[in-house]
């Protein structure tokens, strides 16, 4: 079955068909929300809602662009939802704001160590360091998405790197990539 017969039939509330969607891209959207969450749990429960939202809303799907990205925004929005209406944002004046980059050699660790490191990182700074560093999203997309300032997700962003450098240079030895030799 096409893709495009699989997104009709789920319009159509087809169990069989939303469950062949949930097969095809389900690990792909787990793992966009263990990017956002701050545990697996919590990961697996932005998932099923993220299917609820998106089985509810899949007629507004109107073939425009890639149904691929349709889900993935539905994903990210769903993961946002909760801390919208918390007060997890700090509210700054962007004189305040120092710019820090970090320099990771993805080599030297492990993919799951980084997103350990991610999801241990406080919510407000986790969210848009994810929003604009692994999502591509610019600073005035994500103060609109999450109803900061833009001078907030800047500043956000600078500690949740500044917070990952330090947790970098930290580490020990354990963590490193392992090199697979031949």
């Amino acid at each position: 079955m096409s893709l495009e017969q699989l997104i009709k039939k789920c319009k159509k509330q087809d169990a069989k068909a939303q469950e062949q969607l949930f097969k095809l891209y389900g690990s792909k959207l787990f793992s966009l929300c263990l990017k956002y969450s701050r545990d697996y749990a919590s990961a697996e429960d932005t998932l099923q809602d993220s299917f609820i939202t998106i089985f509810d809303k899949i007629s507004q799907y109107k073939g425009n662009g890639s149904f691929e990205g349709w889900l993935k925004r539905v994903t990210i929005n769903t993961a946002l939802q909760k801390y919208r209406k918390q007060k997890v944002f700090e509210i700054v004046h962007e004189d305040q704001i120092e710019d820090i980059e970090v320099e990771i050699d993805e080599e030297q660790f492990s993919l799951d160590y980084l997103l350990q490191l991610i999801q241990q990182l406080p919510d407000r700074y986790r969210l848009v360091f994810n929003l604009y560093v692994l999502d591509g999203y610019s600073h005035k997309e994500i103060a609109e998405m999450l109803t900061i300032s833009v001078g907030t997700s800047k500043s956000n962003l600078a500690r949740a790197r500044y917070i990952l450098k330090e947790k970098l240079e930290n580490t020990d030895d354990s963590h490193y990539c392992q090199q697979i030799e031949g």
